[in-house]
């Protein structure tokens, strides 16, 4: 109870910092479960009617819960309202609501940025209807939910230098494979990372993309035990592989490496690659001197810088998705994305989030992507894997 009391003092103290009244969590059956890991609350509670929690910038905080489940909010601190009937949940609702010219929830305008936006455009019109504005929750989420301690960064580090080492291992797997046999397949290698993951004491939402040639144009290609392809000598390998430190409420690490098997990487690939490397090492240092400069850069502009280097080289029309995404205790995080291309990001980024930079060009025939991760620190960027400086190649 302390540490989330702690939490809704630092809250509030945000809130008044930045001039909005009050931060208002709302949910029906775990239609938002960013609040609940906010606030701390049980997911497996017996959560069947609408709750309404308010902390105002100023002052005690506010439930309002159904009569039948007015302990599910008891963890926290505040006064508890009950309704009953909906006419009773309206009136009491703008009662709670009543010395506030708006609030923030879980929206986002236009619905911009749709990992934040989990309000229904009905309880939008409810709160609209009771004389208030909805402000958009999604900074004050990325900074109570993204930003990371020591601890974590140490996991995610730990995790980082794992994968690495697993990604550089298959590699050679698939080499020794394709020497010794002939061949190997996209499955084999699949399952041989999800060996080392268990061993290396790892875990993952989803086993990695293993993608040969033209499926490497495929950015979510995803091999199976009953559909692969086979990896033999003259082809080229996608390999995108995440995970993070298990049994530990950790970051993930997530990166994505190339090589070719043969005499010599393709003149195509080296140039595709050499235009996504410079790209990605463009979104590192425009991120590095606008926080240098005292105030990070909005998502959407990283973005657009990055991929401002892949359109002058003629590649923009294989461009397939954003430049980056946050990451998280999940493989996509709640905080920044570096996206003005799938989404409009209007977040910005701070200090204690880590994301990965990835770019990547997508052709018929072969896709290319090089995948980092960066952690914002208090005066700059620490890029925390290893950047792939060149399309491994693996003469076989």
């Amino acid at each position: 109870m302390n540490h989330l009391k702690e939490k809704i003092e630092r809250i509030q103290e945000v809130l008044r910092n930045a001039g909005v009244p009050g931060w208002l969590f709302y949910d029906f059956r775990g239609s938002d479960p960013i609040a609940y890991r906010i606030l701390s609350l049980d997911t497996h509670g017996h959560f069947t009617r609408r709750w309404f929690y308010l902390i105002p910038a100023h002052g005690t905080p506010r439930k309002l819960v159904h009569r039948i489940e007015s302990h599910n909010l008891d963890s926290l601190p505040g006064e508890t309202t009950e309704y009953v009937a909906w006419e009773e949940l309206q009136k009491k609702l703008k009662r709670m609501l009543e010395d506030l010219g708006s609030v923030a929830m879980q929206y986002s305008p236009g619905n911009a940025i749709p990992y934040v936006s989990l309000i229904d455009a009905g309880t939008a019109e409810l709160i609209q209807g009771l004389g208030l504005k909805l402000e958009s929750s999604a900074d004050l989420i990325q900074l109570f939910e993204c930003v990371w301690n020591d601890e974590e960064i140490a996991d995610h580090r730990e995790a980082a230098d794992k994968i690495t080492k697993i990604v550089r291992e298959a590699f050679e797997y698939t080499a020794a494979r394709i020497i010794e046999l002939g061949k190997t397949s996209e499955f084999e290698v699949q399952s041989f990372i999800m060996k080392r993951f268990a061993e290396e004491g790892l875990e993952t939402d989803f086993p990695p993309i293993v993608a040969v040639n033209e499926h490497s144009g495929d950015p979510h290609y995803a091999p199976s035990e009953e559909s692969f392809s086979e990896i033999r000598k003259g082809d080229f390998l996608l390999i995108d592989l995440w995970a993070r430190v298990k049994d530990k409420d950790s970051v993930f690490a997530d990166i994505t490496w190339t090589a070719f098997f043969g005499d010599a990487v393709p003149e195509k690939v080296k140039e595709a690659f050499k235009v996504i490397s410079a790209a990605r090492d463009t979104g590192v240092e425009f991120i590095r001197n606008k926080l240098a400069q005292g105030r990070g850069p909005l998502g959407h502009e990283v973005d657009d810088a990055v991929r401002a280097v892949i359109q002058k080289a003629g590649f923009g029309q294989f461009i397939l998705h954003r430049t980056g995404h946050n990451l998280a205790r999940t493989i996509h995080g709640n905080g920044v994305n570096f996206d003005n291309f799938e989404t409009h990001d209007t977040r910005r980024v701070i200090p204690g989030i880590t994301c990965t930079i990835e770019p990547g060009v997508y052709q018929s025939d072969f896709g290319l992507r090089s995948e980092i991760n960066i952690y914002m620190t208090s005066t700059g960027v620490e890029v925390t894997t290893t950047p792939q400086e060149a399309v491994l190649l693996f003469e076989c």
